[in-house]
C-alpha cells in the first residue's frame, strides 16, 4: 500500500503547478522546533505569488484539509509567508528572495530532494 504524500509536498506540487521557481526544501528538525521544514520558492512578479499561495491553499485544503495557522504578505506578495504549523512555506519574487538570503541564514539545515511526480498509470 502506498504511503500518503507528506504535507509539506503536498504544497510543493501545488506551487510547482503554478510554476514556482528555484523550489528549496529545508529539513529544520534537528536545529530549531520553530517548524520541521522550510519551503522556498520564487515567483516571477506578485500576481504569480498570489497564484502560487492560492493553489497550496486550495490543495492543502482539498487533499490534506488543513488551512494555515498564519499567512502574512499575500497583499503585496514580495515575500508571502504561509504557515502550515509543521512546515512554512515562504513565496518570494527574487529580489526579495535575495536580500533575505534564507537557505544563507539557514545553512546548517539539511536540503530535502523533492521526488518527482508519480506517472499516472
Amino acid at each position: 500500500m502506498d504511503q500518503p504524500e507528506p504535507n509539506w509536498l503536498t504544497a510543493v506540487r501545488a506551487a510547482q503547478s503554478k510554476k514556482a521557481l528555484d523550489v528549496v526544501v529545508l529539513d529544520l528538525r534537528e536545529i530549531t522546533s520553530l517548524t520541521d521544514f522550510f519551503i522556498i520558492c520564487t515567483g516571477t512578479n506578485i500576481r504569480q505569488n498570489q497564484a502560487i499561495s492560492d493553489a497550496i491553499h486550495v490543495q492543502m485544503k482539498e487533499h490534506q484539509l488543513e488551512l494555515p495557522v498564519s499567512m502574512e504578505g499575500y497583499d503585496n506578495a514580495e515575500w508571502v509567508l504561509m504557515d502550515y504549523g509543521d512546515f512554512i512555506f515562504h513565496i518570494f519574487v527574487e529580489q526579495t528572495r535575495t536580500y533575505y538570503d534564507l537557505e544563507r541564514l539557514w545553512r546548517h539545515a539539511k536540503r530535502v530532494e523533492v521526488p518527482p511526480e508519480p506517472v499516472a498509470a
